[in-house]
């Protein structure tokens, strides 16, 4: 009866929509072929290399005692520092589309964690040589055979490889699955496909159409959020699975990667702290080895280092949403910065809450497409 109320009321809603709009398809929202006004974000993309190799040349001068451990921490930060706000000014001084800004950003955080990571871990393997007693964030995997200065093939696999938390080494696969690797990449392209459906044939005119949730009525807002509700959730479900289930373990299989935990039963969690440590397993490892347990062993309380780790997040977060739409209004960062009293909430009542970040990305996206709207 479930599947068969399911498939009615979705298919009642897949017919309404292509009676009242017909078949929307167009590319010109996410991607403009017929310009080259894309180029300056390729090029920074492309350019994007430079910093690893610039941290590899800072970690082999303090290996070799050239440079020492306060100057090698302070050539990190600025290429750090420099390495994700070279491609904010790209972005923001060239008229590129969203897709390819937000790609762009996407791309740049990754880069950032990896070199922190990369930083921060290379810092305590020095030490570690140096005291001969184990560091915490020092990799579990390495002996002391293993405790030497990165080479240039580790730094690139570790940047290639589906992972933030750089190791010198990494379990590995035997061989590669081609028939399966095949089959996973033809999964990729038609999910791929099926979220721009989503989003072109059903999210698109319900926010053209509609008022801003936050500048209508209640009534108005509420109904805007109950029409998108379903295609938004199918949406996140195709991106979730594209990304962290077809493509993480694509790239895994390419490059024979042996962990291939790239989340948990997120489904099944209870409270929001319980998801938050299952949907994204590669962002949750990294936060807890270079901010979490960093934070706690400095002293700080455990509810400040829970802070501190939301905020890091929540700046990635309004980052790769804010600055593609060049809109900065700070609702992928609350929308971050709001699951800390709903943790706690949770934690109390032991029930499940709906994410508010969906709903602020969704505010981002209603303003690009009514400023689109308003140049045509």
């Amino acid at each position: 009866m479930c599947i068969v109320v399911l498939v009615a009321v979705n298919g009642r809603l897949i017919i309404e929509n292509l009676m009242k709009y017909g078949l929307l398809i167009r590319a010109g929202f996410w991607f403009n072929s017929t310009s080259l006004r894309d180029w300056p974000l390729l090029m920074c993309c492309l350019s994007l290399p430079a910093f690893p190799l610039g941290a590899f040349s800072v970690e082999q001068l303090a290996f070799r005692n050239v440079i020492t451990d306060a100057v090698a921490t302070c050539l990190h930060i600025i290429l750090t520092t420099a390495e994700i706000v070279y491609p904010v000014l790209v972005i923001l001084m060239c008229d590129s589309a969203v897709v390819s800004g937000f790609l762009l950003m996407f791309i740049a955080c990754i880069v950032w964690l990896k070199l922190v990571s990369f930083a921060h871990t290379n810092h305590d393997i020095r030490q570690l040589t140096i005291s001969g007693k184990k560091v915490d964030n020092a990799p579990s995997t390495a002996d002391m055979d293993n405790l030497q200065a990165p080479t240039l093939g580790s730094l690139i696999y570790f940047m290639m490889a589906p992972t933030l938390c750089y190791q010198p080494s990494y379990p590995r696969t035997e061989n590669v699955r081609k028939g399966w690797l095949i089959r996973q990449i033809i999964l990729y392209l038609i999910f791929t496909g099926i979220q721009g459906f989503i989003i072109e044939q059903y999210i698109n005119p319900i926010v053209v159409n509609s008022q801003h949730p936050l500048k209508g009525g209640l009534l108005n807002a509420v109904e805007t959020v109950l029409r998108l509700s379903l295609p938004n959730v199918y949406l996140w479900l195709c991106m979730f699975y594209c990304f962290f289930h077809l493509w993480l373990n694509i790239l895994a299989e390419i490059l024979r990667f042996g962990d291939r935990e790239f989340y948990k039963d997120w489904w099944n969690a209870k409270t929001i702290d319980e998801y938050w440590r299952k949907w994204n397993m590669p962002v949750h490892k990294w936060i807890v080895r270079h901010i979490y347990f960093p934070c706690m062993r400095s002293g700080i309380s455990k509810e400040v280092a829970v802070f501190v780790s939301f905020f890091v997040s929540a700046v990635l977060h309004e980052l790769v949403v804010a600055v593609p739409c060049r809109i900065l209004k700070f609702w992928a960062f609350l929308g971050i910065m709001l699951q800390i009293p709903l943790i706690t909430l949770t934690s109390c009542l032991k029930s499940k809450f709906r994410d508010t970040m969906p709903m602020c990305v969704l505010l981002y996206y209603h303003d690009v497409m009514n400023r689109i709207g308003k140049t045509e």
